[in-house]
């Protein structure tokens, strides 16, 4: 367990405890407000994000930004962005059951650092990792459930609405109830803002 930000990212960066990073250009840290109160956790990353070296910076993430912004909300400010592996799979497929049990202890460390109020699962992979292992996305995303004291979403990932664009409203909704959330608990002034 590491006690600082730093020392944590540092010893991320340098990590090679599986299969996963001799085939990737570096480690995803993550990025945002260390100081945030809420959490995104995705799967891994993908191949502009191994590129760029940091999460959800390809057409997924641009997406990201928007449905954020459309609720007053910034990576860099309101949350933080982590990933359950922080190498990028070959080929970008889901990261084996074996790679997110070697790589989790790194998310973990992250979250003890954060200590958020919010946890936002971002798709199957990750809820069905982080909330529960028979998690069912299409049925319970924008749903909060409480694990040990945190509160813990899921939505759908972005790079399934970018596939099926008809589940963005839903999704868009998420985001709603997440300000709303943060709102409660006092993370964010509240605001009302226009619904299309």
């Amino acid at each position: 367990m590491y006690h600082t930000w730093n020392e944590l990212k540092q010893a991320c960066l340098a990590c090679e405890k599986c299969s996963l990073r001799q085939g990737c250009t570096q480690v995803v840290f993550g990025v945002g407000n260390p100081e945030a109160k809420v959490l995104f956790i995705g799967e891994g990353p993908g191949e502009q994000e191994d590129l760029q070296g940091e999460p959800f910076v390809g057409r997924s993430g641009q997406l990201l930004d928007k449905m954020l912004d459309a609720v007053g909300l910034s990576r860099h400010k309101d949350l933080y962005i982590g990933n359950i592996v922080k190498c990028r799979p070959p080929q970008n497929r889901d990261p084996l059951p074996e790679e997110q049990e070697q790589c989790i202890g790194w998310l973990r460390n992250q979250t003890a650092l954060l200590r958020p109020k919010i946890i936002v699962c971002l798709g199957r992979i990750a809820a069905m990792k982080i909330i529960r292992p028979d998690f069912k996305i299409t049925k319970e995303h924008g749903e909060f459930f409480e694990k040990n004291g945190v509160l813990m979403m899921a939505t759908l990932h972005p790079a399934a609405l970018l596939r099926n664009p008809a589940n963005k409203p839903g999704a868009f909704e998420d985001f709603l109830k997440l300000r709303r959330k943060m709102e409660e608990l006092g993370l964010v002034p509240v605001e009302t803002f226009e619904t299309e």
